[in-house]
């Protein structure tokens, strides 16, 4: 029998979507004596769905992602590790997954009609839990992408794709962050997408953000280090340098990984990403508008004022939650 077990079963069958299935298969590794790790559970349940030949894409995508964890990784199923212990992909990614399938589950209900979804490696496990719970209830969203990739998650999952220009305005928003802060303040853009994406959370009755712990900070800088600024190509740099005049600290073009030059946004544009004096206070709203109000800025990562309450998957298996203003 297992011993000081750290997440119970019934939370890894909500990673793996709350379906009534998962949580017998579950229940079943739960009580195995050989299941020891989040990997070797993940893999036991697998075993059972396909056994009873249910193993759908709704089922086995996410609890095969969570089964591939590597040599010598944190046990999630244990104590929890040592100090300064390294914790793997593996449990980054099922509190990514616990805090998608929160935010879905609290604020998309049958009076959502019309939902906003976010860019990044999180928000997958957001629409993979709104699909399943649109099939399974029978819900009727239309779902407004903040970016190329975004609409290809909505379509991919089987999802009405809508519009700004058709619904006006977005009954909830879900999206990841780069980091927040304990004032919910973030900083967005690590992907280029940030300009779409506060379109689409300005324009929305409710802004939710969900992240793994990793995110989650007391004060910008603590997590990640540069402010993602999109830029139209002309004006990249004489913005570079109007920010290191006005704010210090140095900026830098963002090139290209798999291509030759700079990234370009979805919009056509280039992004410039701003590493700020540390040592520096920074009233992020005052640094926010001096920065909008350089000409050839289309739009910065800063979202200040804008989300109204977080998801943080934490490496315990549970969800933390913080509403603006730090409560």
């Amino acid at each position: 029998m297992l011993q000081n077990l750290f997440i119970p079963a019934r939370s890894l069958a909500s990673v793996a979507n709350h379906s009534t299935t998962v949580r017998q298969a579950a229940s079943q590794a739960y009580h195995s004596t050989s299941v020891r790790t989040v990997g070797q559970a993940a893999g036991c349940i697998v075993q059972l769905l396909t056994s009873r030949t249910l193993q759908t894409t709704g089922h086995s995508t996410l609890v095969r992602h969570l089964a591939t964890t590597q040599s010598g990784s944190r046990s999630f199923l244990t104590s929890p590790p040592a100090p300064g212990h390294n914790t793997s992909a593996m449990s980054v990614e099922a509190a990514k997954a616990l805090a998608g399938a929160a935010a879905v589950n609290n604020h998309v209900n049958a009076a959502t009609k019309v939902v906003g979804v976010g860019s990044g490696s999180t928000i997958v496990y957001a629409v993979q839990r709104l699909a399943e719970r649109v099939k399974e209830e029978g819900l009727e969203v239309r779902c407004v992408p903040t970016s190329f990739q975004a609409r290809q998650l909505i379509l991919q999952h089987g999802l009405v794709l809508g519009d700004l220009e058709i619904e006006g305005k977005i009954d909830v928003t879900i999206d990841g962050c780069d980091e927040a802060d304990r004032d919910l303040t973030l900083i967005k853009g690590g992907g280029g997408c940030q300009t779409q994406e506060k379109i689409v959370a300005e324009y929305s009755d409710t802004f939710i953000v969900i992240a793994d712990y990793r995110k989650d900070s007391v004060k910008l800088g603590q997590a990640w280090k540069y402010i993602p600024i999109e830029v139209v190509p002309m004006a990249y740099r004489p913005v570079m340098g109007r920010l290191g005049d006005q704010l210090g600290g140095r900026a830098e073009l963002r090139m290209a990984k798999a291509k030759a030059g700079p990234v370009v946004t979805d919009n056509g544009n280039l992004i410039v990403d701003w590493y700020w004096d540390q040592g520096r206070e920074m009233n992020w709203r005052e640094v926010n508008t001096i920065i909008q109000c350089m000409a050839g800025v289309v739009e910065t990562g800063l979202f200040v004022g804008m989300a109204d309450k977080a998801y943080f998957g934490m490496e315990d298996g549970s969800v933390m939650d913080r509403c603006r203003g730090g409560q």
